[in-house]
């Protein structure tokens, strides 16, 4: 029997589970309430039984079901928080840490791609593993040159795993729609599978990783550790320490929290701008904080993993999102819908006021606004509230606008990374990046311009 289970019937099974685990808990709670036990008891109970079982099976399942919960953990922020406290712990396990595959298969990837002999390439190899992730799991080592490693290994199956998982969570996403309620679960879902083939080819992975290790090579704020080997399945990097983002959400000071935050924004903007690569998976799992920073042993620097999913733009981010951003923060209501009309974020058949879009925006924008911004679960709720309400303008015009498919990757990002900001409670100086790193943000001075023309 296969050690990840792919067959679609049996992972059917176990996703079909979720839904009807939870009706059947919502049943045993409601019988607990008839002998006289507190409804909030047992409502904090049932939550706390389900958010376990929802960890249990996509962490068994590992392949897309997790990839979904992965995802999920992060938007956590934006859940209110009686429906989001239960989840977090379970949903933040997935970041970090799954079910692992057995030691006998581990070897048998490494024999099959790295030869019979591929336990002489390490003076040290750890069969239990250090972290296990969508769609594989983390070796640490010790390559033959005396380099700490890690060593990750692809699941065998994975890739039939994961499109069966999304297909069938495509199908379960109304069902499922009550752990996250006013989150569309289904473009999720499009976008995850759209990714899959990517993710899966860790030649594309080691040649982005690389990419970047080489252009942060001598940063003193960002870490990205060298490509060592890469075969199919198969990718060994160096291994670097660090405290977990995971870990400073949960336990790190305001000091950890803020320069996370501060690291995690620049990185967001800054890599696009320097590699022509955009880091697409940013949960808490991906980032280490590591002492050593600028500032020396005392200071932190930010540690960044996991290059599988990136979207390519040779350019940088679109110069557009910077523009639209200054100009929306200037008040120029009919240049910023001129903009968005040209992009396609408004189609040709619809029309609407520019001020209604400018007063849609504003607030999403705030922290670009002030010099610096302290990113909260609060602030993330009530932007996801005003958004999700049908009742209120700002939810009448979102339904009106479209996401073209050039920026979808980049608006999951973007959100994502608020998202883990939120969860950190960070302040952050993020106009400070904005104005080094985004294109279009800081207008071009003409006179830049007439240089240019003189020179040439």
């Amino acid at each position: 029997m296969s050690d990840l289970p792919r067959k679609a019937v049996t992972r059917t099974a176990k996703l079909a589970a979720l839904p009807l685990g939870i009706a059947g808990r919502a049943t045993w709670g409601f019988g607990k309430r008839i002998v006289g036990e507190s409804a909030e008891l047992v409502g904090r109970e049932l939550q706390q039984r389900t958010a376990d079982q929802l960890f249990k099976v996509l962490g068994e399942l590992k392949g897309g079901a997790m990839k979904f919960g992965q995802a999920l953990s992060v938007f956590e922020s934006a859940l209110p928080e009686e429906v989001a406290g239960p989840y977090r712990a379970a949903l933040t396990k997935l970041q970090e840490a799954a079910p692992p595959m057995p030691t006998r298969t581990v070897h048998a990837v490494l024999e099959e791609r790295l030869g019979e002999g591929w336990h002489e390439l390490f003076l040290e190899f750890e069969d239990k593993p250090a972290a296990a992730a969508s769609i594989g799991q983390v070796h640490r080592g010790v390559w033959h040159d005396g380099r700490e490693v890690a060593v990750k290994v692809q699941y065998p199956g994975a890739g039939e795993a994961l499109l069966s998982d999304l297909n069938q969570l495509s199908r379960f996403s109304r069902l499922l729609g009550p752990l996250i309620p006013g989150m569309d679960i289904k473009p999720l879902i499009t976008e995850l599978k759209d990714r899959v083939s990517e993710e899966l080819d860790y030649g594309l992975e080691a040649q982005a990783q690389q990419a970047h290790a080489e252009e942060f090579a001598d940063d003193p704020d960002v870490l990205v550790p060298q490509v060592v080997h890469q075969s199919d399945q198969v990718l060994i990097t160096e291994w670097i320490d660090g405290i977990p983002l995971s870990e400073i959400i949960a336990d790190g000071s305001e000091e950890q929290r803020d320069r996370a935050g501060q690291l995690l924004a620049r990185f967001l903007f800054s890599g696009p701008a320097r590699t022509g690569l955009l880091h697409a998976d940013p949960h808490p799992g991906n980032f280490r904080l590591l002492p050593g920073g600028p500032e020396g042993e005392d200071d932190w620097r930010l540690g960044v993993l996991d290059f599988g999913t990136v979207d390519r733009l040779p350019g940088g981010l679109p110069a557009t999102i910077g523009e639209s951003l200054r100009m929306t923060l200037d008040g120029e209501a009919e240049t910023v819908y001129e903009l968005l009309c040209e992009e396609g974020f408004v189609k040709e058949t619809i029309e609407l006021d520019p001020d209604a879009v400018l007063d849609y925006l504003l607030p999403i924008i705030e922290p670009a606004e002030v010099e610096e911004f302290t990113f909260t679960r609060g602030w993330m709720r009530s932007q996801a509230a005003r958004v999700a309400d049908p009742r209120s303008p700002a939810y009448q015009l979102a339904k009106q606008l479209n996401l073209p498919p050039s920026y979808l990757l980049i608006h999951r990002v973007t959100l994502s990374t608020i998202g883990v900001l939120c969860q950190l409670g960070a302040t952050v100086r993020l106009r400070e990046e904005l104005e080094e790193w985004l294109p279009g943000f800081v207008p071009e001075d003409p006179a830049d311009g007439e240089e240019a023309v003189a020179e040439a």
